[in-house]
């Protein structure tokens, strides 16, 4: 059989040989880096057999950036991080261990809960099984052969994915331990150079709080040290710039058991978020959309309508009354926004209708699915929905994108985009479907956004496009999105008069591009490092009078600035002028007026965040924090 090079040339072998043979074959240097096999977009264990003109790439470990052979080096490490545990741990039952964007986690039941001290433990344990050396093997059994295994293990959590597994069940075996996977693995552990242990969680079991909870052991893995050390410095400094932690620092907000996965919001995080709602608002205004606000609460007719009681409800809170009839807190605002467009007879002059709302939504989030603001029960989306005619959805795509460049440029961020396709739960024809996609395709192609596809990553009821940014310490996270509806409006019996007489059908653009407040904020937050730029600052000015008797003036220039719109506070405790500095610079606050015996409105000691001192009046000051507004 032949197979074919990523140059195109073809590489003849005999049959049934696998990647590994190909390596071989191209020379003994390549067969001893490789790690990995590539083909038509998928990865593939190097001992898989190859099929007649399989087109191949082989990944090695020279490819210590390409995230498919950090992936197959991190799901080895996962392996070697169970038979550690299981060596130190008798009587521990060990459930999944996969690899994921930063490293690789396992979970754990163990006999008694352990502490975070004890990684220390199992990280020599891991360390010694390196020195000493690791090979993989794979064999395929069945299930019933399996289920026997781990059943006389004792290994119930095995046995369970048994019954769920899909296509050959396989065993990957190192050392004298086997566990239950699909691969790919290293050929052996040679390549891993960098382990580290990162942390200890809970998890429950198939992310089901109704299941047992594990102890879950994250760790990460390089192909080189330095490629470690560099992880963990970036790690330290995300520490550092936790939104959880800077929140409470900071006094934006804090979480309170009474009410989980919702944010309490202090006065200076509601600084942060009335000025995005000033932006939003703003540049709503200038684009054209109209304000509305619409219920929280619906019956279940509307949630079977618009399709989300099949396929949401369970992430719903729901609410039965003393009719019998069962109401449902809406986790979207789009329900609504069509009985809105549904309460009039429309014409295809008023089309488009932009409706914005940025409305509390609420989604029952699993507990151990919560994460400070990025994962939380209390959402709040910049909503909006734009209710077109077929011919009017470019340009209105168009509107969107730009809207979402100007956005993210104020806050120094680049968009990327995932272009989600149909999932298997799709509403609707693969027609509606084609062409829906085709559109928000041509989208951003004719925009030149950079995407990639994420097939079956669609919502239910359309194709989108998923908002990705990267922040200062290049992180991705995902923010909002835009998606194309046409099986929403239709279950409402949306439609418009067009020129002819006659009722069209409408279709709908979901637009969200904060994603929402709560979730955008928390990426803010560990962006700046709490070190806001002077328009979004909680605290934009702090005054700070050297003595008692210069408690008046300084409150006086305090009040000048407010009148002219800027936050401003005075700290008149009684502690040193030096230690109310520092503690501002702390607060990361990006002006401080120091006003003693030398300093009047015609001349004022200003210090910026991070230092620099200048001397200027109130009148220019007040002029030069005008120019840092939006």
């Amino acid at each position: 059989m032949k197979v074919v090079l990523p140059d195109a040339t073809e590489l003849e072998l005999p049959d049934g040989a696998t990647g590994l043979d190909a390596a071989r074959a191209i020379g003994p240097k390549l067969a001893e880096q490789a790690v990995l096999l590539r083909s038509n977009g998928t990865v593939q264990d190097l001992r898989l057999p190859l099929e007649d003109g399989q087109q191949i790439q082989i990944v090695t470990t020279r490819d210590t950036a390409d995230p498919d052979a950090l992936s197959v080096l991190r799901h080895s490490a996962a392996h070697l991080l169970a038979e550690a545990v299981r060596r130190l741990y008798p009587g521990v039952k060990i459930a999944i261990g996969p690899p994921i964007e930063h490293g690789f986690y396992y979970d754990f039941e163990f006999p008694e809960p352990i502490r975070e001290e004890e990684l220390e433990r199992i990280q020599a344990e891991i360390d010694r099984e390196l020195a000493e050396g690791r090979e993989w093997s794979r064999e395929e059994v069945s299930a019933e052969e399996a289920k026997r295994v781990f059943a006389e293990q004792g290994e119930r959590y095995k046995v369970e994915l048994v019954d769920t597994a899909e296509g050959p069940i396989t065993f990957y075996t190192q050392g004298d331990f086997t566990d239950l996977c699909r691969g790919p693995h290293l050929q052996n552990s040679k390549p891993i150079k960098a382990l580290k242990l990162t942390g200890l969680a809970g998890a429950y079991w198939r992310g089901d709080e109704r299941n047992t909870q594990l102890t879950r052991i994250y760790g990460t893995a390089f192909y080189s040290q330095d490629d470690l050390d560099r992880y963990l410095t970036q790690l330290d400094e995300a520490r550092k710039r936790d939104h959880r932690r800077l929140g409470v620092q900071l006094d934006l907000f804090h979480f309170d058991e009474h009410s989980p996965g919702s944010p309490f919001w202090h006065p200076k995080g509601m600084a942060i978020w009335n000025e995005l709602e000033a932006l939003r608002r703003r540049e709503n205004l200038a684009r054209g959309y109209v304000e509305v606000k619409t219920p929280l609460i619906y019956d279940q007719a509307l949630w079977v309508t618009s399709g989300h009681w099949e396929k949401f409800r369970e992430h719903m809170f729901l609410i039965p009354l003393e009719d019998e009839q069962v109401y449902g807190i809406k986790p979207m605002n789009c329900p609504g926004h069509m009985l809105l467009f549904g309460s009039g007879l429309r014409s295809y002059r008023d089309l488009p209708l932009r409706y914005a709302e940025a409305a509390p939504l609420h989604r029952n989030e699993l507990a151990g699915a919560l994460h400070g603001l990025t994962r939380v029960r209390h959402v709040t989306q910049d909503d909006a929905h734009i209710f077109c005619t077929q011919e009017q959805i470019p340009a209105e795509l168009d509107g969107c994108i730009d809207y979402l460049r100007f956005l993210y440029a104020r806050f120094g961020l680049e968009p990327r985009a995932e272009f989600s396709t149909r999932p298997d739960d799709k509403l609707g024809s693969d027609a509606e479907w084609d062409y829906a996609e085709g559109e928000i395709q041509a989208a951003l192609e004719r925009q030149s956004i950079v995407y990639v596809v994420g097939a079956g990553e669609g919502s239910f009821y359309g194709p989108k496009i998923d908002l990705h940014v990267t922040d200062a310490l290049g992180r991705s996270w995902q923010l909002g999105t835009i998606q194309l509806d046409r099986q929403m409006p239709a279950r409402f019996g949306l439609t418009y008069m067009g020129p002819d007489n006659t009722e069209h059908p409408v279709f709908v653009i979901h637009r969200a591009l904060y994603g929402s407040f709560e979730r955008f904020i928390g990426i803010l937050v560990e962006h700046y490092g709490g070190a806001f730029p002077f328009w979004l600052a909680p605290v934009q000015v702090r005054v700070l009078p050297v003595g008692e008797d210069h408690r008046g003036p300084a409150a006086d220039v305090a009040d000048r600035l407010r009148v002219a719109g800027f936050r401003v506070d005075v700290d008149e405790r009684d502690e040193t002028v030096g230690k109310r500095i520092r503690d501002a610079e702390l607060e990361k606050i990006p002006k401080v007026v120091v006003y003693g015996d030398r300093e009047s409105a015609d001349s004022l000691a200003v210090r910026d965040r991070g230092g620099e001192q200048s001397t200027t009046s109130l009148v220019d000051f007040v002029a030069e924090l005008a120019t840092l507004r939006p």
